[in-house]
């Protein structure tokens, strides 16, 4: 296996240029803003940091790069690889287009389907997340101090109030739908996946429900961190999600959870 946590410096390192240039294009308003064909939104300021980081991580680990700027690449082709760079350029790019401020750069890197690193950089707020697999979760604030991240668990059981993290552009009544009445929810929404994950991880939410398309790089980075602050990231059927093992790239609906230990089962209205 690789040393991740010998690479971390680096991961740090390549995370804040690329967010160096992302912010710069997002300051001065001159970057250009067209679909992909999914519809979904691509601006050069995914593509410069997509072209920056490609080249970053090839050199700090000549393994595979699998990026969402580039992921057109056959099963057959990545069950080759033992290990290689997952990552997410810009994480939340309707964000970045409507000037929220609430975008990343997500970077993790994958070992036998399991994600062994993961890094979340938010620029505007110069906010780090990072983990290392067994070493903890960890939160870099603007001010530069680092400390130890741990997800909220739950004394009582049944758990009666849920603060659970939704997006912006989620349908909240959707969400509603998924929790049982008997809970008292507070919804708090916010932009980009990545950092609705890492205030899971961080005790400032208790999960959070994502539905509608996401790719497994909105999703590697995130899952070591909420893993190593003791939670879990898992699909409807509170499943473990899956990597680099299905021609598709894209990820099922899914549950980014703080206390694994609690009934979610009970919580959760499951899908007929």
């Amino acid at each position: 296996m690789m040393d991740a946590d010998a690479l971390l410096p680096g991961v740090k390192a390549a995370a804040r240029e690329a967010g160096r240039l992302i912010l710069s294009l997002y300051d001065s308003g001159h970057y250009q803003s067209e679909h992909k064909d999914d519809d979904s939104p691509v601006t050069s300021a995914d593509l410069a940091a997509h072209e920056y980081l490609d080249k970053a991580l090839r050199a700090l680990a000549d393994i595979p790069v699998l990026s969402e700027e580039g992921g057109d690449i056959s099963l057959a082709e990545r069950q080759r690889w033992p290990r290689y760079w997952l990552v997410d350029p810009l994480d939340g790019t309707q964000e970045f287009i409507a000037g929220s401020g609430d975008f990343s750069t997500m970077i993790a890197l994958v070992e036998q389907g399991q994600p062994v690193l993961g890094m979340v950089y938010a620029p505007v707020h110069d906010l780090m997340y990072y983990a290392v697999r067994g070493h903890g979760a960890f939160k870099v604030t603007a001010g530069g101090e680092t400390v130890q991240i741990h997800a909220r668990h739950h004394d009582a059981v049944p758990l009666t109030r849920l603060r659970v993290a939704i997006s912006r552009r989620q349908d909240v009544q959707w969400v509603r739908s998924r929790l049982h009445t008997s809970l008292d929810c507070q919804l708090l929404p916010l932009g980009s996946s990545s950092l609705k994950s890492c205030l899971v991880a961080e005790g400032g939410a208790d999960c959070y429900i994502r539905i509608g398309p996401t790719g497994e790089w909105d999703t590697g980075a995130t899952q070591c961190i909420v893993e190593e602050a003791g939670g879990r990231l898992l699909d409807l059927s509170l499943e473990q999600l899956s990597y680099n093992r299905r021609e598709s790239l894209i990820n099922p609906n899914f549950i980014t959870l703080g206390d694994a230990g609690l009934p979610w089962q009970q919580m959760l209205v499951q899908p007929e």
